[in-house]
């Protein structure tokens, strides 16, 4: 898994930045459906990485969630 996106999500969950990490995930989704659309090269080892980021940037994600019965948060504080 990528140290760097480990570090950058963290950064986020610090800050309670929900946004920003929507925003990653959003990113991160369409490299995904940009490489799944690749011809001419095998892109297997990049959608491996980039998804492995996915997992990363959802679990900083799910962190943020307020406990189960809590008054939700605004997402975007």
């Amino acid at each position: 898994m990528s140290k760097a996106m480990e570090l950058i999500v963290a950064g986020y969950v610090k800050a309670k930045d929900r946004r920003a990490l929507s925003d990653l995930l959003s990113h991160r989704r369409k490299v995904v459906a940009q490489l799944e659309a690749v011809v001419g090269i095998n892109p297997a080892r990049a959608l491996e990485a980039v998804r492995d980021e996915l997992l990363i940037i959802e679990a900083g994600i799910e962190e943020l969630k307020p406990p189960a019965g809590s008054l939700p948060e605004n997402e975007y504080n």
